[in-house]
């Protein structure tokens, strides 16, 4: 159960240090000014989306109500800690939002679901979302920085110009999925899958590439650089790809097309099995030299 009369006390309290009536409250966030008196009365509460709103003209953030508000959201599963006490541990279920605009940053326990949702020009910097689920999801515009997205499953989503700075991808499964127009600049993509996935138009610059595997996947308007680490690529289409200033270990190469001048190498090093691979893929191998054995 949601703690509504702790939430109504927040409220009530923020509303007062402001000096706006309930009535005035009520008209800014056009809704009726008792629906206001029956959330500080405790007898219900917002919904999501007008918390985030709620937080802009009380002229606080989300963390204000996060002590009921984040670790009492939907439903609570209990874990056993190493104490052996039970602990309540919140499980988030967003799906079927409709976020605008809203700002969730530094929150913690964002992870579960989101799934069907429309995520648009909203602010994830800095939050646990890991574990997260998706599918279905249109996502445009939104700020997911420095935030930890590893071990999730993306679905049947579209994600463009998002940006995913920083951000730990790490065991992250996409499928089905069309990235493009994000900045991924500075993401770890340890043990990352890509399958009967769209990677497009990304900016992908000083990225973490170990053990990341494309499967039936279109790559185009690329740029990989950096070091590339036991990779697998299998089944992929490659147009306007570039590696630049890259070093490709143990990286696999398996039916993949590489159309005429659209793949290139750029003051590259590789493995001699690479290589060999590439080789045999028929792929360009200009810019490409030899490492030292």
């Amino acid at each position: 159960m949601l703690n509504t009369k702790i939430i109504g006390n927040k409220i009530a309290d923020a509303r007062k240090k402001i000096n706006i009536s309930q009535a005035r409250l009520a008209e800014r966030l056009f809704i009726s000014s008792q629906a206001v008196g029956k959330w500080e009365r405790g007898e219900s509460m917002p919904d999501i989306t007008t918390f985030s709103r709620l937080a802009e003209i009380l002229g606080v953030d989300l963390n204000y109500f996060s002590e009921s508000f984040q670790c009492e959201v939907a439903e609570a599963a209990t874990v056993e800690s190493p104490s052996g006490k039970q602990d309540k541990k919140p499980v988030w279920d967003m799906s079927l939002g409709n976020w605008v605009d809203a700002d969730f940053s530094g929150l913690k326990n964002l992870n579960k679901k989101f799934s069907s949702s429309n995520i648009q020009r909203s602010k994830f910097i800095g939050s646990d979302m890991s574990g997260l689920l998706l599918k279905s999801n249109h996502i445009d515009s939104c700020d997911f920085s420095g935030s930890d997205i590893s071990n999730s499953h993306i679905q049947t989503s579209h994600l463009t110009n998002n940006i995913f700075n920083d951000c730990s991808l790490k065991e992250t499964e996409f499928s089905k999925s069309h990235i493009k127009g994000c900045d991924l600049s500075g993401a770890d993509f340890t043990g990352v899958l890509f399958k009967s996935c769209a990677f497009q138009e990304n900016k992908i610059a000083n990225a973490n590439w170990n053990r990341t595997s494309f499967i039936d996947t279109n790559i185009a308007d690329i740029v990989f650089d950096g070091i590339l680490e036991d990779c697998y690529f299998e089944n992929c289409v490659f147009n306007w790809v570039k590696f630049q200033n890259s070093t490709l270990i143990d990286t696999f190469f398996k039916n993949n097309t590489f159309k005429r001048n659209r793949m290139r190498f750029v003051d590259c090093q590789t493995d001699r099995i690479t290589y060999e691979l590439l080789k045999s893929g028929k792929a360009d191998l200009t810019g490409i030299t030899l490492l030292a054995t």
